[in-house]
């Protein structure tokens, strides 16, 4: 079930409304050391309105969706 999530997930945002929102958030910090890629902010926003908007726990966010895991989306949310 959740190799089907991928193609069900649309993005939460408009081009439009990106627009408007990227220049309110702050610069991506570099990576120093490597790691993992960085989520996108357009991606972890709109985990984060999709957990906002469907109502389940941060951890249940399903990676397969392409937003990040909820426990990034949360941090960017905390961050911001």
């Amino acid at each position: 079930m959740l190799g089907d999530l991928k193609g069900m997930a649309k993005p939460l945002i408009s081009d439009d409304l990106w627009s408007a929102i990227e220049p309110l958030l702050p610069p991506e910090r570099p990576k120093l050391n490597g790691g993992r890629p960085a989520v996108s902010f357009r991606a972890a926003l709109n985990g984060i309105l999709f957990v906002l908007r469907s109502g389940i726990p941060w951890e249940m966010l399903p990676r397969e969706m392409g937003y990040g895991s909820g426990v990034t989306c949360w941090r960017w949310l905390r961050d911001w």
